[in-house]
């Protein structure tokens, strides 16, 4: 079932204070480089829309895990910095996401002008999904734009408290990632190969055994399968489960024959779904069995879906982010949804229509 919530087509942004709950949650290096600046140019569609149609454009996100205290490595200048690069247009950044001032500044702005709020989660409120927290940020905007896909399955303040007390909707990036997941979830063309990698076996069992109810294949990297036979976990098709049948450098990697096993199945595939890498790819000498099923899907002729941060990146990094049908800039939000959970993000926007 599609979610039945407005979409930012449904206002008319003239003159507005579109509060936009971004998720500008990056990678950053120890010097405080953005890593893979993904996150923020999928939403740029969004800010772009409200600039163009004249709204006062107010963006807020979090960053990092700084528990409710401000932690100068994880303010949002270097997310200021490079929105500047895309949008090509200055982007003021307010030093605090609440407070009497900033909500005056945002009444002083014209139309077309960006200011980004400070990060969320320097107040603990934020991930206490607080009422007068959400309250504070809600004196910021006349309506309230939801565009963090990628941090909808928390039920923090600034995701489901704000759209409680704004006329409420989504932008173009979780409308486009809700359209794509749910074609996938609920009417995938087959063959339907999933490709799931990474660790963590009992956060992706749901989501697993889900997979397999729909797809020809699931096929796993050695972790999740060295995980589950640890663990004595049972998945409900086991039939479909295609395992690795060599590992290369001590388990750390998918070896030859493996590799070419699945690239045999997604060959076959109108469909493939890839989440987690199946190596060690932080190590370049880890990451080839990773990179040659990466380089089969984009020249396979399937539609290919693929989410998760350190798989994301590692195509973006390869340089073969335009092969794939669609990246994903959801972890845990996608594999919640497409297990069949209701996001509380998407769930505000509902309530709110």
């Amino acid at each position: 079932m599609t979610a039945m919530f407005k979409t930012i087509r449904d206002f008319n942004v003239a003159d507005k204070r579109a509060l936009v709950r971004c998720d500008f949650n990056v990678p950053l290096d120890d010097k405080g480089n953005i890593l893979d600046d993904f996150r923020i140019k999928e939403t740029i569609p969004t800010i772009e829309y409200l600039i163009q149609n004249k709204a006062r454009v107010i963006l807020m996100s979090h960053l990092g895990r700084p528990k409710g205290k401000t932690v100068e490595e994880l303010r949002l200048t270097p997310v200021q910095d490079r929105l500047m690069e895309y949008l090509d247009l200055s982007v003021t950044k307010a030093p605090d996401c609440i407070g009497k001032k900033i909500e005056e500044w945002t009444h002083q702005m014209q139309e077309g002008e960006v200011l980004l709020l400070e990060n969320l989660r320097f107040h603990k409120e934020e991930e206490e999904n607080d009422e007068n927290f959400a309250k504070e940020l809600s004196k910021l905007g006349d309506l309230y734009i939801n565009d963090a896909f990628g941090a909808s399955h928390r039920a923090h303040a600034s995701i489901v408290g704000t759209p409680k007390l704004l006329p409420a909707a989504a932008g173009f990036l979780l409308e486009k990632e809700i359209k794509v997941l749910t074609g996938l979830r609920d009417n995938p063309p087959k063959p339907l190969i999933a490709i799931i990698g990474g660790a963590k076996v009992e956060k992706k069992v749901k989501l697993i055994n889900k997979l397999s109810e729909m797809a020809d294949f699931v096929l796993t990297g050695g972790l999740i399968q060295k995980e589950a036979k640890e663990k004595n976990i049972q998945f409900t098709h086991p039939e479909k489960i295609v395992e690795p049948v060599d590992e290369a450098a001590r388990g750390r990697d998918i070896g030859p024959k493996t590799i070419e096993l699945f690239k045999g199945k997604i060959a076959l595939a109108k469909t493939i779904f890839w989440n987690g890498p199946l190596g060690e790819i932080e190590k370049e000498e880890f990451a080839r069995g990773t990179k040659a099923i990466a380089e089969a899907i984009v020249g396979s002729s399937a539609f290919s879906i693929v989410g998760g941060g350190e798989t994301v990146e590692c195509i973006n990094q390869l340089g073969l982010g335009e092969g794939f049908g669609h990246l994903s800039t959801g972890g845990g939000a996608m594999l919640e949804f497409l297990s069949g959970e209701v996001l509380p993000g998407l769930q505000a926007l509902n309530n709110r229509s």
